[in-house]
């Protein structure tokens, strides 16, 4: 039975041994098959599904997204062009989002930089910086 171990694997996707056991344990990656004495036997696909995985990650997808997009991409059928348009739209809204959020807070780390220091200690319940944390968390 031929196939990649989950060290080879590893190595060429540039990750460890854990994140590639995740990855299967979450289902982004088929369950592998098993040699005579029960060694993990991915296959070549499963490198290219892990820098898929791996770069949509570094694009702010979510594993779920993942998930749903290596569904789709899987699937033997024509490629479902609405279904990729309506996660589009979703993703576009939650980028503008956080635009608008990472936005105010490089505004709010400008105003603080900008500030004189004061010559007292600041009481840490006063930083304008953990109070704006604080309020994003409580969100």
């Amino acid at each position: 039975m031929k196939g990649l171990t989950i060290g080879q694997v590893a190595k060429a996707a540039n990750v460890n041994l854990e994140t590639v056991k995740y990855y299967e344990k979450r289902e982004l990656l088929q369950k592998p098959a098993r040699s005579d004495s029960g060694y993990r036997l991915y296959s070549e696909s499963a490198v290219e599904d892990i820098r898929l995985i791996k770069r949509a990650q570094d694009l702010g997808f979510t594993l779920n997204e993942i998930k749903q997009l290596l569904a789709l991409i899987k699937q033997e059928s024509d490629f479902p062009v609405e279904e990729m348009q309506a996660l589009a739209l979703v993703k576009i809204v939650e980028i503008n989002e956080k635009i608008t959020r990472l936005a105010s807070f490089k505004s709010l780390l400008e105003q603080a930089v900008e500030l004189s220091a004061p010559s007292d200690p600041l009481p840490q319940r006063n930083c304008p910086v953990l109070k704006k944390i604080r309020e994003e968390d409580a969100h």
